[in-house]
């Protein structure tokens, strides 16, 4: 059975049971004192005892954050003091950590001649656990900090303002993508008529031969385009959304027959691939000779080619989406 007791004691024993056993009757002796005072005060002015003592410990509030008051507990997880700290850091790696480990495991499962289905699947379960794990290790080491090293709160400065971006298409970024798409293309006519690999003192294309004249011709064809886009956002003075929807069409143009090759066999030189399984089967593992050898070579050339790729295509996308929202906002 529950003791018959005042409002004033119930409302001191909620507060002081969750302090220190030290502070409890200094808090104690605080409160009674004070409570006190502010119900004499009311009745003094007219209101009935019991009335005033409701309305005095209803102002005081919930007894566990007034206790908390005294304690000097935070009651919440992350306070101000660390707040944008954690925010900005929980923002980068979000970014990063779950891109990583969806690469990681892309690369194994190819490796692994896994399906595209086992792979999807095998990528959808680690980016979901890379951001719980993400967000819940970052957020418990800032709420331990919160708790166990309270530091002062640094002066904020203008130093610390962020930098504007450059909305305007500079000159040098138009000739840095010149200067690109034709050494590129030079590299592709290199290698058609002179060969970067030379064997016997004759050339051995990297590119297979037989993409000759229609795949190639249409890869300079989108060289082409790609070098008068550069040339209108220079002229345009900025990015738009209708560049950037240009610059997606050409990047996925250029993708998908890409990976198509790569994924076919059709890019690399199959005489290539012997020469490297000829040349280096000491670095194959349990490489049969011939066609098992230049598999294993044709298997590892085209990962590595595919998702260099992939990577350098979305990242070309979301640069062009990313500078025509830049200079919209400006």
């Amino acid at each position: 059975m529950p003791t018959k007791t005042t409002l004033t004691e119930r409302y001191i024993t909620a507060t002081i049971r969750s302090l220190p056993a030290t502070a409890q009757a200094d808090v104690r002796a605080e409160l009674e004192a004070s409570i006190a005072d502010a119900v004499e005060a009311r009745v003094e002015q007219g209101e009935p005892r019991e009335a005033a003592e409701h309305a005095v410990l209803t102002e005081l509030g919930d007894p566990g954050v007034l206790a908390a008051g005294y304690a000097d507990r935070p009651l919440h997880l992350i306070g101000p003091r660390y707040f944008l700290v954690w925010w900005r850091l929980l923002k980068l790696l979000l970014w990063i950590v779950p891109a990583c480990a969806a690469f990681g495991v892309t690369i194994a499962k190819i490796l692994e001649f896994a399906t595209i289905g086992e792979t999807i699947g095998a990528v959808v379960v680690v980016i979901i656990q890379v951001i719980v794990n993400v967000g819940f290790w970052t957020t418990l080491v800032f709420a331990i900090l919160e708790r166990t090293v309270p530091v002062p709160e640094t002066e904020w400065s203008v130093d610390q303002l962020p930098e504007i971006y450059e909305t305007r298409a500079g000159f040098s970024e138009m000739i840095g993508s010149i200067i690109f798409l034709v050494l590129a293309g030079a590299a592709i006519l290199w290698d058609a008529l002179r060969g970067f690999v030379r064997t016997d003192g004759e050339a051995l294309p990297i590119l297979n031969p037989e993409l000759w004249p229609w795949w190639m011709t249409a890869l300079l064809v989108l060289m082409a385009a790609e070098l008068l886009l550069a040339i209108a956002v220079y002229r345009a003075g900025r990015w738009n959304a209708g560049f950037a929807v240009v610059n997606t069409v050409l990047a996925i143009a250029f993708a998908v027959p890409a990976l198509y090759l790569l994924a076919s066999g059709q890019l690399v030189n199959p005489e290539f691939l012997d020469y490297l399984a000829t040349n280096h089967a000491d670095d194959l593992a349990n490489a049969n000779a011939g066609a098992a050898e230049q598999g294993g070579v044709l298997r590892v050339v085209s990962v590595v080619l595919g998702v260099v790729t992939a990577g350098i295509v979305v990242w070309d996308i979301i640069d062009g989406w990313l500078k025509a929202s830049r200079a919209r906002r400006s």
